[in-house]
């Protein structure tokens, strides 16, 4: 039962089914995306799977229908998507699209549950379908410090994604089966014993990094993603734009906010919060986290913006500004493409 959740922000029973995992969207390369063709009052996908951005008399995404001439893209993952606005017009790239930056319009660039690296994938896929691009802001951050604290054996050289536990274990049971069924000297056309062997006892979860190893595991898939960021689209202007999570600069939630994320410390399917992002989830961690990318961010000859302390200054005590602690709701989506608009000097 969610009550609170239900009751405040009933646009999020609709991005529960639309986040159904048995409808996964697999991707090759990719890994997954969002639903394709998902039609919803809340949220609408093209055919490919990119959300459906507005601008004040036109609408557009990149696998439907594009505008003519140069375009911007709202690169990132689940914030950028949208996730927690009630519908397609009031995500970021929308209000920035209808309001706060119309003179060219903007297209939601962005993957669920995406790290750097299927960030940079995604433009890498579907590049040859979109206009001139002018301008790319990533909107993200989160997910790879977030990540970063992941086994070793799963970040591997590339970083870990959401997920990949299930992904190895899947390709672990795949290799199993043709190491059963490699061929073995047989008698009468019988195969050797193939027999399972006794699986290997499970091992004890590592701890997690201390904060300086996850800021620097993250920061540097981060700055090479950037540098493939920066070969793949030499002529657009990039910003990496650091996300406001909540823990990152409030000093404490507004009421409603209060109730949504104690709630989501008893029912959320990923455990609590507190528990898990401990360590990542402070403000001296934010700061620390937004000092390193701006170095990654200088070297790869991208812009850089840490929107937490903009947000911070701009809030009002009392603002009601998320459905968790990492999305928005519709006057947080409003607040950071203003907030955006006027830091990047965007018309």
């Amino acid at each position: 039962m969610s009550p609170h959740r239900e009751k405040l922000v009933p646009q999020m029973l609709q991005y529960d089914d639309f986040d159904d995992r048995a409808e996964t969207n697999w991707v090759p390369y990719l890994m997954y995306f969002q639903r394709a063709d998902y039609r919803s009052d809340v949220v609408n996908t093209d055919r490919l799977g990119f959300r459906v951005s507005h601008g004040l008399h036109d609408h557009a995404s990149a696998g439907g229908r594009l505008p003519e001439g140069p375009v911007r893209l709202l690169a990132g993952s689940s914030t950028a998507f949208g996730i927690g606005a009630t519908t397609d017009a009031a995500t970021l790239p929308s209000r920035l699209w209808s309001r706060y930056a119309p003179a060219a319009p903007w297209l939601n660039f962005a993957g669920r549950s995406h790290n750097s690296a299927q960030e940079l994938i995604l433009y890498l896929l579907y590049r040859d379908l979109l206009p001139p691009v002018e301008h790319i802001v990533i909107f993200s951050g989160l997910n790879d410090i977030a990540l970063a604290q992941l086994p070793a054996q799963q970040r591997g050289q590339h970083g870990a994604f959401f997920f990949c536990g299930e992904y190895f274990e899947q390709m672990d049971a795949l290799r199993a089966k043709y190491r059963t069924e490699r061929k073995q000297p047989s008698y009468f056309g019988r195969r050797g014993d193939r027999r399972a062997q006794p699986a290997a006892a499970a091992k004890a979860p590592a701890p997690k990094p201390p904060l300086p190893e996850l800021i620097e595991i993250a920061t540097g898939l981060t700055g090479r993603h950037l540098e493939g960021w920066r070969l793949l689209a030499p002529a657009a202007r990039i910003t990496f734009v650091l996300q406001p999570l909540a823990n990152w600069w409030q000093e404490r939630p507004n009421d409603q906010e209060q109730l949504l994320f104690d709630e989501l410390e008893v029912i959320s399917k990923a455990g609590p919060f507190s528990k898990n992002y401990a360590t990542i989830a402070t403000h001296d961690a934010g700061r620390r986290y937004a000092e390193a990318l701006a170095a990654v961010c200088s070297k790869a000859g991208v812009e850089f913006l840490d929107i937490n302390p903009l947000v911070s200054r701009a809030a009002d005590p009392g603002d009601w500004l998320y459905v968790d602690r990492a999305h928005f709701n519709d006057q947080g989506h409003d607040l950071a493409a203003r907030l955006l608009a006027e830091a990047l000097d965007l018309r």
